[in-house]
């Protein structure tokens, strides 16, 4: 007897499960990304004006959090990249805090620089470079004070 499962429903079982644990616990407790400095993003729908929350992987630069629209080296941008190019003022969860933010999408010198830092701490991400076409865009979260 073989069981069928649905790639979509247990990626979002995980994505649930992920989002439970940083909010309980601060940080992933399982899979993929245990270890990892993880964020939950909330962005506001560039179509439907409604929120959407996104787990990421992080890395830092000065005060500010850095993370990468790779989608996993996927030819066209997350969902959530989108929706902050249409709305710039996003949520942010982290280390047991919530707080806007400002995210900005860098470009040349700055966006390599904190693509290379990022991926000194996250080395696969350097294979979704080597998948995708497109600049895999390299997004600063600027903390609202």
């Amino acid at each position: 007897m073989t069981t069928d499962i649905d790639p979509r429903a247990a990626y979002h079982a995980m994505t649930e499960t992920l989002i439970s644990n940083i909010r309980e616990h601060g940080e992933p407790r399982s899979g993929p990304f245990l270890g990892r400095p993880v964020l939950l993003l909330t962005t506001t729908g560039a179509k439907s004006g409604e929120p959407r929350l996104v787990p990421l992987v992080f890395s830092r630069d000065g005060e500010d959090l850095v993370i990468m629209g790779s989608k996993g080296g996927a030819p066209a941008h997350p969902a959530w990249f989108l929706n902050l190019q249409a709305n710039p003022i996003v949520t942010v969860e982290t280390g047991g805090e919530q707080y806007q933010a400002r995210a900005v999408i860098t470009e040349g010198e700055e966006r390599g620089r904190l693509w290379d830092a990022h991926v000194a701490l996250n080395p696969g991400f350097a294979d979704y470079e080597k998948r995708t076409t497109r600049l895999i865009p390299a997004i600063r979260l600027e903390r609202m004070r």
